[in-house]
């Protein structure tokens, strides 16, 4: 009777279940990842009261938001060059005391100069912590479970979205905002230490080959070898391209979902709800129907353009509208774990610092770029001339995603001629 040898580590040691995700590191990382979303979206919970106690108009307190997106498309790739070769675990940990002191000084600050500096601070330590977290998160599991832990970590940044933002905006009306940047700056402390002491090190839950099947009996899409860049900074344009139709749409949600959202208990509040929560099943079914990620990414893709082409006629009966709003948070939630993981495997082990620094910036100039574009729209034409532009944008990057393809260098075939290999 024939016995399945020990896995072992490349130090001897006994490896980690292939199979089984590293769940306290991708937990933490998680939680990382929910600091820095509430982190970033804090200003806008709390934009009245911040306002009026720094002194300044809306108008300005908002550029608090965008420029921290600025700046974190800016700092990213500087920063991870001159963290290189550093353990990710300290980088993460170190980035999130960053995020601590800019929340502790922002609650402080006398004057609207001195929280618009924190906050530039703080943005610097994001755009390290996203691309740190991306690249040590494919460190720590096999290929074939990169889907689901990019979905786990990212289930946080959801979480931020979902909870974080409106939990601030309740101490805000409670409290008060300082209150509010105080607390972030208390849970970025306790995220930085739980990195520390939980989250594993590289290679910790990776190092086992992964040529079996998929746990969930799907042969999810192996790491090539190295090819050049080029493959993964075509799906990372298209994924910018799409990110700006899609942001540029939710820029002005309240207002395109103003009719259906008086039907809904809370009205456009709740309806903002329900695309919070159905973004948080998009990430989870991302995580479950990633293992053939492009193909999975087309259709979320899909799915999203179609949703946007949805607001255009949401206001032509309530039960229609709420549905699109349902779709689309299930079909873009599903966008950002599907698009990091294909992003993570085209960049393979040689370029994966590349390819976490890639995706905050990417993810950043799509709401940025978005943004603007949206307002000079909605300036010439009305809100109402902009979901289908928006709808087009996003579709036609579902077409170039499905066409790009990745060559693997020539192999040697079974008698010895060369064989090119698409993915």
């Amino acid at each position: 009777m024939e016995t399945t040898p020990a896995l072992t580590r490349t130090d001897g040691r006994p490896a980690a279940d292939p199979a089984a995700l590293p769940w306290p590191s991708l937990l933490v990382l998680g939680a990382a990842t929910f600091v820095t979303v509430t982190a970033e979206m804090l200003p806008t919970a709390v934009l009245p009261q911040l306002s009026a106690g720094l002194g300044v108009p809306e108008s300005r307190t908002g550029l608090l938001v965008s420029v921290w997106a600025a700046v974190v498309v800016v700092a990213s790739f500087p920063l991870v060059r001159l963290t290189s070769g550093r353990d990710r675990r300290h980088v993460i940990a170190a980035a999130l005391a960053v995020i601590a002191a800019s929340g502790l000084a922002t609650a402080l600050a006398p004057t609207y100069e001195v929280a618009l500096a924190a906050r530039v601070v703080g943005a610097a330590a994001v755009g390290l912590l996203w691309a740190s977290a991306n690249a040590h998160t494919a460190e720590l599991v096999p290929d074939a479970l990169l889907g689901r832990a990019v979905a786990v970590v990212l289930g946080g940044a959801t979480l931020g979205m979902v909870l974080g933002t409106p939990l601030a905006s309740l101490v805000a009306r409670v409290a008060d905002w300082r209150v509010a940047f105080g607390a972030l700056a208390g849970l970025a402390l306790v995220a930085a230490l739980a990195v520390r002491v939980v989250v594993a090190p590289a290679g910790a839950h990776g190092t086992v080959p992964d040529d079996g099947p998929h746990p969930g009996g799907t042969s999810p899409e192996r790491p090539r070898p190295a090819s050049g860049p080029g493959p993964m900074l075509a799906v990372t344009a298209l994924v910018a391209v799409l990110l700006v139709g899609h942001y540029g749409a939710y820029t002005y949600v309240t207002r395109l979902v103003e009719d259906p959202a008086q039907a809904v208990p809370g009205g456009v509040s709740g309806l903002l709800l329900l695309f919070g929560v159905a973004s948080a099943v998009g990430v989870a079914l991302a995580g479950r129907f990633g293992a053939r990620t492009r193909a999975a990414l087309v259709v979320a893709t899909v799915g999203t353009a179609l949703s946007v082409a949805g607001l255009a006629i949401a206001d032509v009966h309530a039960g229609l509208g709420v549905a699109v709003v349902a779709l689309w948070g299930v079909a873009s939630g599903a966008v950002p774990p599907l698009a990091q993981t294909l992003i993570l495997r085209l960049g393979g082990p040689e370029r994966r610092a590349t390819a976490g620094a890639l995706i905050p910036v990417l993810f950043n100039g799509g709401i940025a770029i978005g943004a603007a574009l949206a307002s000079a729209m909605v300036a010439a034409a009305g809100v109402g001339a902009l979901p289908l532009p928006a709808a087009a944008l996003v579709a036609a990057t579902a077409v170039g995603i499905a066409v790009t393809r990745r060559r693997r260098p020539q192999q040697g075939g079974a008698i010895g001629f060369p064989v090119s290999v698409r993915k």
